[in-house]
């Protein structure tokens, strides 16, 4: 199963990574990262089109599952689920389990 995890840049990101030991876990932020850290690059989610944005992020990587860990990312995400679960993207939220 392939699984995007935001705020890659966060502590959070890293051990939700090392829990899903057998998916193929792609860690993405909208932070400006080093190439060498390969961190997908991820709409900033101020963007009025950010759930577009990551929807097609989502297709284009084949993902399955989404963890958005930051606040507004997740929020931003939430309002468009519909549109995630048609394409069969499940969205997650650690906080609330």
């Amino acid at each position: 199963m392939n699984v995007l995890i935001t705020a890659a840049t966060s502590a959070e990101a890293h051990r939700l990574k090392n829990q899903l030991a057998g998916d193929t876990v792609i860690l993405g932020d909208y932070q400006e990262m080093p190439a060498f850290m390969q961190i997908v690059k991820l709409p900033k989610p101020a963007s009025l089109s950010y759930a577009h944005e990551m929807l097609t992020l989502c297709l284009d990587k084949e993902i399955e599952v989404v963890y958005a860990l930051g606040d507004e990312e997740y929020s931003n995400l939430r309002i468009a689920g519909q549109l995630f679960t048609e394409f069969g993207i499940e969205l997650k939220d650690i906080k609330n389990k």
